[in-house]
């Protein structure tokens, strides 16, 4: 936990500087008002409200809610408030509960923010010019996820930005039935930081981050509360127009749960995904630069608030922008994006020893893919090197051509363990002329309860990606069981087995852009 709070000040710092900017985007002409709202049962959410220059009450305008990012203070959204009203939409941006000067505790996305939510909606209409049949909701991390939840709860709400949120809570940071630990331990040191968490928070976070098996299902449970997929059908219901965007190399809510839940809404939607790490696509946005993430977002809410015809809704809904070129592609569905598939076969058999670390990893939360981002600098490995006790190593032919990884990569192979529980970490390498490998993906695995000596079938999906792999250049698939993300669970002396039975092969089938 300490190295997590080091990292939550540090997130915490870079956030004041970055907010510190924001009120110099104020406009002399625009209304600007910090007010207390009663959210449920009360509790006093800090909020500020941003009105169009001349909004006396004589006309209505669309309204937008924003809810602020976990551990982030009200003015998060002014630079972005400022814009949305200089362009006619009144928004309104309150502290989440239990966060700075906002009463209560942290719900953590629970009953009593959904319900937050409302209230806040409904001081809109009574306080302000804001029209009741045009009420959008967005937000970026945890503002996206109970915007997202709100869609499902009030009918009120007509269209959604959730930008770098969740759709599956317990797909995010318990993938794979793998602890993401420095994902956890980030939000959890910020959590306290700037905020008060609950009762219910702290035994949840404690029992996840102890390992503790016993309180698996309590814990599943309640993550499946805060999840907007269990609540899918009533999204649905409702009809809000749901745009979604997220970063490749998000390692607080990776990319993979986010398409899921997108391929089953059946309302107007929309999903981006872009290069770096959790909140980075829309960060520059937040000091009122431009920014791709929220200029989508404005259209989003312009074509379904304001019924502009911009053509948004004419375009491809499925948008990518690729970590190797910079370009965006359009698909017409994320099935789209997968369809086309070549495998390379795992038909090695590979022993190796847990709890050492190979030197394959998946980096640091938030810094390693911002600099795979800004920079093209994935982490990096020499796979002739990596020590064969620790990894199994596996690599596809050489490419003649240039190949454009697009989507979700599968891996299929099969376990035999020496222990009943143990975890393993699947990485995908792009491996050039001289070994070295960059890191295109990877995903962990974890399982309990199993025989000893015998085996059993691992599917693994890796996060979702896209990237270009060189002519010339060969993938490579890396096992080992150490990743500083994640909590392992290898017994002391426990050995994995990965082979490729004649009855069921073993394989990594890698989508592939077609041109």
């Amino acid at each position: 936990m300490r190295t997590s709070l080091a990292l939550a000040v540090s997130a915490a710092l870079v956030a004041g500087t970055a907010l510190g900017l924001a009120p110099a985007a104020q406009a002399a002409d625009t209304s600007i008002r910090f007010v207390d709202i009663a959210g449920d049962g009360g509790t006093v959410l800090k909020a500020n409200v941003v009105t169009p220059a001349g909004g006396d009450g004589s006309a209505r305008y669309p309204v937008i809610v924003l809810p602020t990012s976990w551990a982030m203070p009200q003015i998060e959204y002014l630079a972005q408030a400022q814009k949305l009203a200089d362009s006619g939409y009144v928004v309104v941006s309150y502290n989440s509960r239990g966060f700075w000067q906002s009463g209560g505790e942290i719900e953590t996305a629970g009953p009593k923010d959904v319900a937050d939510a409302s209230k806040v909606i409904d001081w809109a209409l009574a306080n302000t010019p804001a029209d009741p049949d045009r009420v959008g909701m967005a937000g970026v991390s945890y503002g996206a996820g109970i915007s997202l939840l709100a869609a499902a709860h009030d009918p009120r709400v007509k269209a959604v930005a959730a930008l770098s949120g969740w759709a599956d809570l317990i797909e995010s940071i318990y993938s794979g039935r793998t602890q993401h630990l420095q994902a956890a331990g980030l939000l959890g040191g910020a959590g306290y930081l700037t905020g008060r968490p609950g009762p219910e928070l702290k035994q949840i976070l404690g029992d996840f981050l102890s390992s503790n098996l016993d309180k698996e299902d309590e814990m599943i449970a309640w993550g499946r509360t805060r999840s907007p997929a269990t609540y899918l059908d009533r999204i649905n219901a409702n009809g809000a127009a749901i745009m979604l965007g997220n970063a490749w190399g998000d390692t607080i809510f990776p990319p993979n749960q986010y398409a899921s839940f997108y391929e089953k809404l059946t309302g107007p939607k929309r999903l981006e995904f872009r290069p770096g790490d959790h909140a980075t696509a829309e960060a520059t946005g937040l000091f009122g630069l431009p920014n791709d993430t929220w200029t989508s977002t404005h259209r989003w809410f312009d074509r379904y608030l304001k019924g502009v015809d911009n053509g948004i809704d004419r375009e491809q809904p499925v948008q990518l922008k690729s970590r190797s070129t910079g370009g965006y592609e359009g698909y017409a569905d994320w099935k789209s994006v997968n369809a086309d598939q070549r495998k390379f076969s795992l038909a090695d058999t590979e022993h190796v020893w847990a709890n050492v670390d190979s030197g394959a990893n998946g980096g640091i939360t938030l810094l390693t893919n911002a600099l795979d981002q800004f920079l093209r600098t994935p982490p990096v490995v020499s796979v002739p090197l990596l020590p064969r006790a620790f990894a199994g190593v596996w690599q596809s032919e050489r490419y003649d051509t240039a190949q454009k990884v697009r989507g979700t990569v599968r891996v299929h192979t099969t376990v035999t363990p020496t222990k009943e529980s143990g975890t393993f970490v699947a990485y995908l390498y792009d491996v050039g002329p001289l070994g070295i490998g960059k890191l295109v993906s990877n995903a962990p695995y974890t399982f309990h309860d199993r025989t000893p000596g015998q085996p059993f079938a691992v599917d693994l999906e890796l996060f979702s990606t896209a990237y270009d792999v060189s002519a010339g250049h060969r993938l490579a698939l890396v096992v080992d069981t150490v990743d500083p993300l994640y909590i392992e669970h290898n017994p002391t002396g426990a050995q994995l087995t990965f082979s490729s039975p004649s009855a069921d092969p073993s394989y990594v089938s890698v989508p592939l852009r077609q041109e």
